[in-house]
């Protein structure tokens, strides 16, 4: 069982579209077997959330894989509406796992990170015939642009549109794909000499065939699966690097653990190999070993580059890994960056971009808010301007690696990129302002005098670290006996020589929060001290 497993070839298909053009319909159809209903019956069997049924919308990202045999058969016989996907495996030769992303604009996010923590080998671009290219259809199509992946179109609900309508729709589609930001060149697929024409020479990038198809009736279903049957391989896996895995997924499954999902980019993971998992907060890789391995829901003994899989790993926790973490092989000796270099290309502003400027960076599985830092030969980037550009995240530490190609987005501002530069992390780096500020007082002067603006040191001395006390006020202690209720009162020789702000922010005085009890509380310690 697991040796044929391992000999079925394996391909990632994105769908993506707009909203209500049909993504999780047509994937219902064609996994299956069974037509829609014309109301959303097929698209139920792929939903994984109640209020996704309850609305008709996708709103996470959702598996499903059709298999074909030697011979090109579809191989998928669901049993009581269910696939068993160890079954299909066993009998197929070539294995499409489609990425059902959100249509709307609200999960967009989610549908970016499904595009880039994916890393999918083609993608499937959805378009409703009665709507047209409309609303985030656009962005997925220059998304998927961006990523340099294969694209070919799918138009859907064919049965319930009118001709001048369909004729419209095809017009608008053919315009957008041999404009000068896709060039693209579209072939409308009629009969199986197009299909086997377009498939030979699809890994071009260039060649976009087009589909017309109803989930109705059926109409041309048996074109577009003989095409995805013969798909070819986009590139070999690099079995002779060393293990790369990205996380892109993580759950805790009760009586396993902790159980992480995603993608093997290059190298061969074993059953029981220390790897190194990483980076975290502080930007250290830890040794982890891996207990189970599964792949399309059946165990395996190992995983190779180019392969998605699930592992389950030994003593971890659910809080210690997160999605954008890798395991990598202890020989590549791995170092996180929070500062990186790379070649951004603005695609879309409606100002100007300058140094300071924050947005999201997605970047593989990595997607975290990220500040620039530097312009190399700009003051400012516009719309269609091309530069070096230094970026720091700004929360934790990310591994990354040159060549990985990026999204920078927030809001209307679109760009892509290449990291061409790493930053190797260290601690010193990172900079702690609150130790800082701590510093600027520890520095000052002991014998400070009282005057009217104490105040304000009071106030900003409250942002210190409260746990870090000079060593001229450690020796005070305010104590309180519960018998004679006497309080022991500080010499007044000793602290006259501290500054008002250092006895405020001690832990054995208890100064209050808010401002009317800080301030009557600074009176009653200043009388105190005077007398």
């Amino acid at each position: 069982m697991i040796n044929k497993l391992n000999q079925f070839t394996d391909f990632l298909v994105a769908v993506v579209g707009n909203v209500d053009a049909g993504k999780s319909t047509l994937l219902g159809v064609l996994t299956h077997g069974e037509l829609d209903n014309g109301r959303g019956l097929a698209r139920l069997r792929l939903l994984r959330h109640k209020h996704e049924a309850e609305s008709g919308r996708t709103s996470s990202v959702a598996h499903d894989i059709l298999g074909f045999n030697s011979i090109g058969q579809v191989v998928n016989k669901p049993i009581h509406g269910h696939l068993n996907w160890s079954e299909i495996c066993e009998a197929s030769a070539k294995v499409i796992t489609f990425i059902d992303l959100a249509g709307h604009e609200r999960y967009l996010k989610t549908t970016i990170f499904g595009m880039t923590g994916h890393a999918p080998d083609y993608v499937m671009f959805m378009v409703g015939a009665n709507a047209g290219v409309i609303g985030m259809a656009k962005e997925h199509l220059g998304l998927a642009l961006a990523l340099c992946v294969p694209v070919f179109v799918v138009v859907t609900k064919i049965d319930m549109c009118p001709p001048n309508v369909l004729h419209e729709t095809m017009n608008l589609l053919f315009r957008i794909l041999k404009s000068p930001g896709c060039r693209k060149i579209p072939a409308l697929i009629s009969s199986t000499d197009d299909v086997i024409c377009c498939a030979t020479n699809f890994t071009s990038e260039r060649m976009c065939p087009i589909f017309s198809v109803s989930n109705v009736n059926g109409t041309n279903l048996d074109l577009l699966k003989l095409f995805l049957n013969l798909l070819p391989s986009r590139s070999e896996p690099r079995l002779n690097e060393l293990a790369h895995f990205q996380i892109d997924e993580i759950f805790s499954v009760q009586g396993v653990g902790t159980v992480i999902s995603g993608t093997c980019l290059s190298g061969i993971i074993k059953l029981n190999d220390i790897l190194l998992l990483g980076p975290d907060l502080s930007g250290q890789f830890n040794p982890i070993s891996i207990k189970s391995i599964q792949r399309k829901r059946l165990s395996v003994n190992y995983v190779r580059g180019g392969q998605t899989a699930s592992f389950a790993l030994k003593k971890l926790r659910r809080n210690q890994v997160r999605k954008g973490m890798v395991l990598l092989a202890p020989e590549s000796k791995p170092k996180a960056c929070i500062e990186f270099i790379a070649e951004v290309l603005i695609l879309h502003h409606p100002t100007t971009i300058s140094v300071g400027y924050q947005a999201m960076v997605h970047a593989g599985p990595v997607r975290q808010t990220a500040t620039i830092l530097k312009l190399n030969s700009h003051e400012r980037l516009r719309t269609g301007d091309k530069d070096m550009v230094v970026f720091r995240f700004i929360k934790s530490p990310e591994y990354l690696y040159t060549g990985l190609r990026l999204i920078f987005r927030e809001g209307k501002t679109k760009a892509v990129g290449t990291v061409k530069e790493l930053v190797p992390y260290s601690a010193s780096i990172q900079q702690n302002p609150r130790a800082k500020l701590y510093k600027r007082y520890a520095t000052s002067k002991t014998n400070q005098p009282m005057n009217n603006t104490v105040t304000d040191e009071i106030k900003t001395s409250n942002l210190s670290n409260t746990s870090s006390i000079p060593k001229s006020a450690e020796h005070i202690s305010t104590t309180t006996t519960n018998n004679n209720n006497t309080t022991s009162q500080p010499d007044t020789t000793e602290l006259s020589n501290i500054p008002v702000s250092d006895l405020l922010t001690s832990n054995n005085i208890n100064a209050p929060a808010n401002s009317r009890q800080r301030k009557h509380h600074y009176h009653r310690t200043r009388k105190d001290i005077t007398e």
